[in-house]
């Protein structure tokens, strides 16, 4: 139990940019009618099982028109 207090500092602020960065995509991504490869449905599916970071930096790569 120590342990994983000791790693409290580093994981909440983690935890809070993960969801930030969820929420901004997820937002991106329902608002938007154009993407580069795929669909809304497909990065939807994307996001949501690569929810760790991977979904969101995946999408911002591949997916998101300029």
């Amino acid at each position: 139990m120590d342990k994983i207090m000791g790693f409290l500092p580093f994981l909440i602020p983690l935890a809070i940019a993960e969801f930030a960065l969820l929420g901004y995509t997820l937002h991106h991504i329902l608002t938007h009618k154009n993407y580069k490869r795929g669909n809304r449905t497909l990065w939807l599916v994307v996001t949501i099982i690569g929810m760790e970071f991977i979904g969101p930096i995946l999408y911002f790569l591949l997916g998101k028109e300029d």
